[in-house]
């Protein structure tokens, strides 16, 4: 993560946005009068939402906790996908 104040950010645009995406990062932008913003790439952006949508319901997040505990106890069944 970056800090940089709003002139900063307001100055160097580009290199703040190329900054995100190369990085796969976010830059959080301080403003003296106002709130900090944050900024980060749409791809961070769209995963960041979907994680929170598929941990937003208990009953979800519960069955892919277990999945994920599953996975880690190498007790999953692999089979092959019918076509391939």
């Amino acid at each position: 993560m970056k800090v940089v104040n709003f002139t900063e950010a307001r100055n160097n645009l580009k290199s703040v946005l190329d900054s995100v995406i190369d990085d796969a990062d976010y830059t959080v932008i301080t403003r003296r009068d106002s709130n900090d913003t944050v900024v980060m790439s749409l791809d961070t952006f769209n995963s960041i939402m979907e994680t929170f949508h598929l941990l937003k319901t208990p009953a979800n997040a519960e069955h892919l906790m277990k999945s994920i505990s599953q996975y880690k106890n190498s007790q999953v069944k692999v089979e092959d996908i019918v076509g391939e």
